[in-house]
Formats: structure tokens, sequence, C-alpha cells
């Protein structure tokens, strides 16, 4: 997680990875504690981090509790400023990163390879060692700057993946809006979700969950 307003992106995305199965490292950047901290009210402490986390993802995206029973024993958790942790070297195995929501200055950190914490060394990593690496750009309008970033991530090797919701999967409230972004996200990785309805090349859109 990054800095970026759509912290419910990163709850979903990481909900959705939790319930398919998969083991999750979790980088949360300085600035996205702020962040957490303005849209849930949840201060994410280095301590606490597991009740920290299951707080906020036992949240929908409107605040209210949501139905998700928070298991978080398949998530480790490395602080930022951690560049000796396991996922800064290219030895330690992962199937590939998602940076959810990613700020612009994130964005810039990454294509220009400056590693500053460890969420961008760990996308470094993730880029020399060609694994799948996902950034869910969170921002509007964008300047030419981030433009060129976002270009040289593309030709990188990175799927760049603005959050932009669509609405012909039938969305009625805003958690169905955030779920399709998260679904994308998982798309990218090949990660199984029924988190939206898809199009079936059919009129009236989407028919059901697949």
């Amino acid at each position: 997680m990054s800095g970026a307003s759509g912290t419910p992106y990163a709850a979903a995305v990481l909900r959705a990875l939790l319930d398919a199965g998969e083991s999750v490292d979790l980088v949360v950047s300085r600035a996205s504690r702020l962040t957490l901290l303005d849209e849930t009210g949840i201060s994410f402490r280095d301590a606490h981090w597991r009740d920290d986390l299951r707080e906020w993802l036992a949240r929908g995206a409107d605040g209210k509790p949501d139905a998700f029973d928070a298991d978080v024993e398949r998530v480790r958790y490395w602080n930022a400023g951690d560049l000796a942790a396991g996922p800064s070297s290219g030895s330690y195995p992962t199937k590939g990163m998602l940076i959810v929501p990613a700020s612009t200055a994130c964005v810039a950190g990454v294509a220009l390879g400056l590693s500053k914490d460890l969420l961008q060394r760990v996308a470094s990593v993730t880029l020399k060692e060609r694994r799948p690496l996902v950034v869910a750009v969170r921002e509007t309008p964008l300047n030419g700057p981030t433009l060129r970033h976002l270009v040289a991530l593309d030709d990188a090797g990175a799927t760049v993946l603005p959050a932009s919701p669509a609405f012909y999967a039938g969305a009625t409230h805003i958690q169905d809006l955030v779920d399709f972004v998260a679904g994308r996200v998982l798309d990218a990785v090949g990660v199984a979700h029924t988190l939206y309805r898809r199009w079936k090349g059919e009129l009236g859109g989407a028919t059901g969950p697949v």
C-alpha cells in the first residue's frame, strides 16, 4: 500500500487474496498509514498490526461492519523502513507484487528505480526478476511527468491498472465499484475470484459471476 486515497481498494484485494488461499507479504508505507487513518479512523501500528488489520478488513467500503471474518494468519507484515526484509531480495520467493493503491509519488519512485523504502525496493526487485507487478494508480488528472513514469513502468513489464470502476457489472453500492477494481487487479495476476459479474457479450451486460 502506498499513500494514495483508496484504502478500500487495498482492503478488497487483501480479502480476496485470503479468500483464495493465498499468502500475503504486506508492506504499508508511512504515507498510507496516514491515509488509512484519515479514511477509516484506524491507526496501523507495528506492535498491533494483526489487530488493526483485522479491524480494517472487517469493514466495508462505507466504513460499516462487513461479513468478512478476517483470518490474517497467512499475512506477513513488513515495516516499510526495513530494507533488509525478506522481499527486498530477489531470492525471496514471491508470485509477484500488487501496489494498491499506487500514489504518483510511488509511481515515480518505482519508475526511476529509487528504492527509497521497502515498497519501492520490492517493486524494483519484482521487475528485475521478471515477476508480475501491478500498479493500481489512483490519481486524476494525470500530468506529463506521471504519464511518462507510467509509460516507463509499462515498458519495464509492469501492468498499469488505473483504479477506474466500471458500471456495466450492475453496481448498486460503493462496495460493488470497489470490488470491480479489486477484481481487475486479481485478474492481472491470475487469482480466481467472484468479486464482479463479467461481461458476456450480450445486451443487458453481465449475467452472473464467473
